[in-house]
């Protein structure tokens, strides 16, 4: 299924951006003039709207649905593959789509059903900038892609794969020959990790910088794919609402904007990010749900105290209709989160990936609401508590566990994991890294843990707590200490029901079991080694990588 090469490639790189990344490439600004000098206006050929930038960039937008037909930067094409253009979802049907100019701004609108998508350029830049607004699940409407010819950017990336890789999961997880898998999920990062995603010939960028994300679901942790690269072409998503490993309800309303941006090969421009952009152009044009910035608000915090300052904190701010975040200042804690819609949300606080503190806040429009110094209770951090052993440290995710940084850009199955088998032992210095991330029902259940206690500790009745970060087909731990005593099985707490131990994903609900072990099952010879057995639990799942699992964040035994 290959095919002819459209043009010369300068360099392969695959990127998906930071801000400091941004900082250090070639910016191609949101004003900056391109190479061509055509005037900056729209035309109508029939069947599309076509609209001339006044830069390096034409697109053009059907009349009959609203997809994106064409999109040529330096006399290059670089839409669509298989026959199919960039658009909503899969494409929308027959639609209203109309035109007009205002000033230094052209806005297509396209009607179908309750759903209003929009399509604005503006006079001099090499981007497009994209608003969707679904109303209600009348119209799916979950994604937006941009789909990219064959030949234009090539790469080996994990998102990247090819027909002659042997397919082992769902149609949509490969194995190239060498053992390494590729997969359109393998993103490696949470939303709140990147702020673009394309490629780069080092003289042609194209990118999408993605919007704030007021609208999609998830939190600032979320893991989606974002991009992928197979024989036919390439696409980049702006994912609207996200079904796979997703913890919240859809929210509706506006979303965006989100933009396609082409470069010279740099980044694209900071100011077009989320949090910098700004959008004043945008206030009069009339775009279904838009709230421009003086209908918006802001929150501040004063501080945080009790942080552990090892790690980074982020606060989150979520109802049922929008959410965003914003990183705590390591020095004291300090954080701020503008462009808020006003209304009640609850203000959560994490350490890593763990919520360790939850109150309320109110936002009106205009306004900063201003919090006093927030103290997490040390109850509030389990790893306040003390414990004669643990492994590894509570902070909501499986980082620092064996194949734990793999798994977000990998199977399971991969070539490069280290065996999902083995025993751990406390003392050795290397329990952490030696305990699998991932613990699965057909895999590697009935891990063993291997600990001493002194005589008065093995005179006790202890706690032994295990978090997770997610499960699969209700995959839950059911413990045993030396053979003598076992926990009843857990019941399971609210999980995604889809995919995730296998495309990239450990995100999900964090939980913790507790199981009250009796002092009668400890060994009373101190020489000896207690022997814990963690086995994986479920009546669902299917087999291998499969099967029931879950995610490991830390496990201790109680003082």
């Amino acid at each position: 299924m290959s095919g002819s090469v459209n043009r010369p490639v300068r360099r392969r790189t695959f990127v998906l951006g930071t801000a400091a990344a941004a900082g250090t490439a070639a910016l191609a600004g949101p004003l900056a003039q391109g190479a061509s000098a055509a005037a900056f206006g729209y035309t109508d050929d029939g069947s599309n709207y076509v609209v001339d930038t006044g830069a390096s960039l034409v697109f053009k937008v059907s009349k009959s649905n609203g997809d994106l037909t064409s999109l040529v930067y330096r006399g290059v094409e670089y839409q669509g593959y298989g026959g199919m253009n960039s658009h909503i979802e899969s494409g929308l049907g027959t639609s209203t789509v109309s035109i007009r100019q205002s000033g230094t701004t052209i806005l297509i609108s396209v009607a179908y059903g309750t759903l209003r998508h929009y399509y604005a350029a503006r006079s001099g830049e090499n981007n497009v900038y994209l608003w969707t607004n679904k109303a209600d699940t009348s119209v799916s409407a979950t994604r937006y892609i941009v789909r990219v010819k064959k030949g234009l950017f090539l790469n080996d990336e994990p998102d990247s794969y090819t027909y002659t890789n042997s397919t082992i999961e769902a149609s949509d997880v490969f194995a190239k020959s060498d053992g390494q898998t590729r997969s359109k999920h393998f993103s490696k990062l949470r939303v709140m990790d990147y702020n673009y995603v394309g490629w780069t010939t080092g003289s042609v960028g194209l990118w999408i910088v993605r919007s704030n994300h007021e609208k999609a679901s998830g939190g600032p942790f979320y893991r989606s794919l974002l991009r992928h690269q197979s024989a036919d072409g390439g696409g980049l998503y702006e994912i609207l609402y996200y079904g796979q490993n997703q913890t919240e309800d859809q929210r509706f309303g506006l979303q965006g904007p989100y933009v396609i941006a082409f470069t010279d090969g740099g980044a694209p421009s900071s100011s077009l990010f989320p949090g910098t952009l700004t959008t004043s152009w945008a206030d009069s044009l009339g775009i279904s749900g838009y709230v421009g910035a003086g209908g918006r608000g802001r929150v501040a915090g004063v501080g945080i105290t009790g942080r552990n300052t090892a790690y980074a904190y982020t606060v989150g701010l979520a109802n049922p209709a929008a959410q965003y975040w914003g990183s705590a200042r390591a020095s004291d804690g300090y954080f701020s989160i503008g462009g808020v819609l006003p209304g009640t949300y609850t203000l959560t606080v994490y350490k890593g990936e763990l919520a360790v503190y939850s109150t309320q806040a109110t936002v009106s429009a205009g306004g900063t609401t201003t919090l006093n110094s927030i103290a997490i209770p040390a109850t509030n951090d389990p790893s306040n508590a003390s414990a004669i052993w643990r492994i590894n440290d509570w902070n909501g995710t499986p980082s620092g566990f064996k194949n734990a940084d793999l798994m977000t850009y990998a199977h399971p199955s991969d070539v490069r994991a280290a065996a999902w088998t083995g025993n751990v032992v406390i003392g050795s210095g290397s329990e952490t890294s030696a305990f699998p991330c991932y613990l699965w029902k057909d895999v590697n259940s009935g891990l063993l843990v291997y600990f001493k206690l002194t005589a008065a500790q093995a005179a006790a009745a202890h706690t032994l707590r295990i978090g997770v970060t997610t499960a699969y087909a209700n995959g839950r731990p059911q413990v045993a200490v030396n053979d003598t005593w076992t926990s009843a099985i857990p019941s399971p707490p609210t999980q995604p029901n889809t995919r995730s131990l296998t495309n990239g994903s450990y995100r999900g609900n964090n939980h913790t079991f507790t199981y009250s072990v009796p002092a009668s099952a400890w060994l009373t010879d101190t020489g000896q080694y207690n022997v814990l057995k963690i086995n994986v639990v479920s009546g669902s799942g299917s087999t291998s990588y499969l099967s029931a699992g879950t995610a490991i964040d830390a496990i201790d035994l109680l003082a």
